[in-house]
């Protein structure tokens, strides 16, 4: 494959996606908007059938999705979902000699690893390749997409990525996970940096709104600002990424953090503030909420 064209995929590239959510929806549309041939599973079967109208293939179980694919892209809750799907439903017994599995999923990157290995015994290849850019990045194919894996492996599926935003390779097997897990963390925390600000402003009798304005284009400015401020702003916490799942990926960063001996004292007090979070009903508003368990502490409506 030319790495250095930006033509798309050929059309007979076969691609299975397993998991089709939030981001998994718009992802899979997009390979079939681009000319690929989609397989499409999901544990509801339901969500994989909006796909069929852009040309998907729908499956019952993910064993059959990947029967004939070049690529698996897997878009899944954890990493424990991800073995099971890879290695207890028959999944991996179902895939070509060759073919490579794409995890898209933010896992663990010990998880990343194991699977790599178990892959390639087999006969697999594997690249970690988490994303971060929302449902946003998504539908517009703008995503950073970190890639942990076999350099040559990466160049084999550049084109692919290219489809769904920004692919960079960050190391060997894992190291993509390790880097989703940064972009994790600096969101997440930096979402509790822009709402206690807010509020703060707010309690002392400012405009939130007219704050923000204020700050856009100085230091304090950022995507975060912008896009979840606003939503702090507009007081609109409709689910794009669940604090659950932000809980997740601190817990993550947390867990990776104590295996290999690093102390990071603010990611743990971020995960405290998304733990309590969830334990006040807040686990399926989107991240940008925990304003809300903020604004709670405050006695803030």
């Amino acid at each position: 494959m030319n790495t250095t064209s930006s033509t798309p995929p050929s059309p007979a590239l076969q691609v299975a996606v397993l998991g089709i959510g939030l981001m998994g929806f718009p992802m899979a549309r997009r390979l079939c908007e681009a000319g690929c041939t989609v397989s499409a599973w999901n544990r509801s079967r339901g969500k994989a059938e909006r796909l069929e109208t852009f040309g998907a293939r729908v499956t019952d179980t993910p064993a059959e999705a990947v029967a004939q694919a070049d690529i698996v892209i897997t878009l899944l809750e954890n990493g424990d979902i991800v073995e099971d799907v890879l290695f207890t439903q028959g999944t991996v017994d179902g895939l070509r000699r060759g073919s490579v599995v794409v995890d898209m999923s933010s896992i663990l990157p010990r998880q990343a690893r194991d699977h790599a290995a178990r892959l390639e015994a087999a006969g697999m290849h594997h690249l970690d390749a988490p994303v971060s850019g929302g449902t946003v990045g998504a539908e517009a194919g703008t995503l950073a997409i970190m890639v942990g894996g076999e350099p040559a492996v990466f160049e084999r599926l550049r084109h692919l990525f290219d489809l769904l935003g920004r692919p960079v390779h960050v190391g060997p097997h894992g190291a993509g996970q390790l880097a989703k897990l940064a972009n994790q963390m600096i969101v997440g925390i930096t979402i509790g940096a822009v709402a206690e600000a807010l509020l703060l402003c707010e309690k002392g009798g400012a405009d939130m709104g007219k704050v923000k304005q204020a700050i856009t284009g100085g230091f304090a400015d950022s995507r975060i600002l912008q896009v979840h401020g606003q939503r702090m702003v507009e007081r609109d916490f409709t689910k794009r990424a669940a604090v659950a799942v932000q809980l997740k990926d601190m817990r993550n960063a947390l867990t990776t953090a104590s295996e290999i001996g690093f102390d990071a004292p603010i990611t743990n007090l971020f995960e405290q503030l998304y733990a309590q979070s969830v334990d006040h009903g807040l686990a399926d508003l989107d991240h940008s909420a925990l304003f809300v368990e903020l604004a709670s502490r405050n006695g803030m409506a």
